[in-house]
């Protein structure tokens, strides 16, 4: 009877494996999403298989290889709208081998990779056809904008890199005031990114409401507040639903000459009791909170969520230079960075409960970039129910965009950058009898203050400054002696 059961139980298990095997090999679905740099193809497998991928010409084609797979999925479901995709095919390949041949309109860059599961998915083969030559901003920022933005960051980065302290000098004859030149009258940048998207959809909460969606819409708003706005002007990171890298996000606000950049989230906490807006600020040296810590882990792990290691890329080779640029010029940036978070935290609390009522600093990678002020904004918990169901009101979005954009507006009225038009219009209707002086390469500011005889600390009071940083094209008034 044993031995009955025994066979009977092996034979069982023979029978089953070659099922579980068929069904494990399975391709489940294909999602793709399209963005204006690139498409992106996931390949959703019941379990782990080698892919092999290649190019084909005559017409534009890519083939990608799958052993011991077939197809389950509906590939006639998937929208091409938007991709170097035109048409999508399948076929048997060695008898039991699976072959996706992708019909493109134009010349692609593949690159794929494979992820283990996770919390969201199970596994998955990543395609990802990279556009060469295109931005991942569809509307970039006018070139003379650009030409004067790409000045004033060099005039900075070089006096930050020759020491960036005011030298103590000797007294110096008096020298004639110059006359201050036009300003361009440039707008003000504004980099805002929406956290997430594509395969990543971030935090989800209760009642299904996923992050990616929610954060988009107040982005959205925030974008037509800026552009409504005299001076101001608007660079959405993305405008899709599509995913890009933790680093590509920084590096296209650098790209777009960006005066500022925020990136906007509404994430989740291990209890649905946490709730309210949180501003955070970039620390180095770690979080200044638990919470703080647990969210700059999930924000940085978005990478791997989405398939993007830093160490696959070959665009990060300039990674060494940004990190030494990063030691050098952090500390300006980063006490930019709080001055404007303490205004938007402030705006904030009025239209939502804050979960901290200071700026908190934690080491989100969105925030390391040296030449940018930036913050990540928390603008609630979505794993609150009352907050989730807030989230999707939309006038409780238009309410977060424009307490967003007011603490910025705040901000860049009383600093504006030298070149903007904002630095214009308060130059302009500033009266200053003509005593003004408009700082040039080598200056500094204890320099300024002995050449027009007055005081280092009574230059820094007429003028609102905080510390000894100085910008070139910058106007100073000279109060009398």
């Amino acid at each position: 009877m044993i031995k009955w059961l025994t066979r009977g139980l092996m034979a069982a298990t023979l029978l089953w494996l070659p099922l579980a095997s068929l069904q494990a090999a399975e391709v489940e679905s294909v999602r793709l999403w399209a963005a204006p740099d690139h498409a992106r193809l996931v390949f959703d497998l019941a379990s782990p298989t080698q892919a092999n991928i290649f190019a084909l010409d005559n017409p534009r084609r890519l083939v990608i290889d799958l052993d011991d797979s077939s197809m389950a999925a509906d590939l006639a479901s998937i929208d091409l709208t938007g991709s170097a995709i035109s048409r999508l095919r399948t076929g048997v390949r060695d008898g039991n081998g699976l072959r996706v041949v992708l019909e493109l309109e134009r010349e692609v860059e593949p690159r794929h990779f494979t992820l283990a599961p996770n919390d969201q998915y199970g596994h998955r083969l990543v395609v990802d056809l990279e556009y060469p030559g295109e931005s991942a901003v569809q509307d970039p920022i006018d070139p003379i904008e650009a030409m004067i933005r790409e000045q004033e960051i060099a005039a900075n980065r070089a006096r930050v890199t020759s020491g960036g302290v005011p030298e103590e000098v000797a007294p110096e004859p008096a020298v004639a005031l110059q006359q201050a030149r036009p300003h361009p009258r440039r707008d003000i940048i504004i980099a805002i990114d929406p956290g997430h998207g594509g395969e990543d959809p971030g935090a989800i909460g209760p009642g299904g409401t996923r992050e990616k969606d929610v954060v988009m819409e107040i982005s959205r708003r925030l974008q037509r507040l800026v552009d409504d706005a005299e001076g101001f002007r608007a660079v959405m990171i993305r405008d899709g639903d599509y995913y890009i890298g933790l680093r590509q996000r920084t590096q296209i606000a650098r790209d777009q000459k960006a005066d500022f950049f925020v990136s906007i989230h509404a994430d989740a906490f291990s209890s649905p009791r946490p709730n309210g807006s949180s501003v955070y600020a970039l620390s180095q040296r770690g979080a200044t909170s638990e919470t703080a810590q647990w969210l700059a882990a999930s924000e940085n792990r978005a990478d791997l969520i989405g398939g993007v290691d830093g160490n696959l890329s070959l665009r990060d080779k300039d990674e060494v230079l940004r990190g030494v640029l990063l030691d050098l010029t952090m500390t300006a940036t980063l006490n930019d960075s709080l001055s404007i978070g303490g205004q938007v935290l402030d705006q904030l609390g009025r239209v939502n409960r804050l979960h901290r009522n200071r700026v908190e600093q934690a080491g989100f990678m969105v925030l390391k970039s040296p030449d940018i002020p930036s913050l990540l904004i928390e603008t609630g918990f979505i794993s609150n129910p009352e907050e989730e169901r807030r989230l999707r009101d939309s006038s409780h979005q238009q309410g977060l965009a424009r307490a967003i954009f007011s603490g910025l507006q705040d901000h860049f009225r009383r600093n504006p950058p030298p070149a903007s038009l904002l630095a214009w219009q308060r130059d302009n209707n500033r009266n200053t009898g003509g005593n003004e002086y408009r700082i040039q390469p080598g200056d500094t500011l204890s320099q300024i203050a002995v050449r027009h005889n007055v005081s280092t600390d009574r230059l820094k009071q007429a003028n609102e400054l905080n510390g000894d940083v100085i910008r070139v094209g910058q106007v100073l008034r000279i109060p009398r002696s």
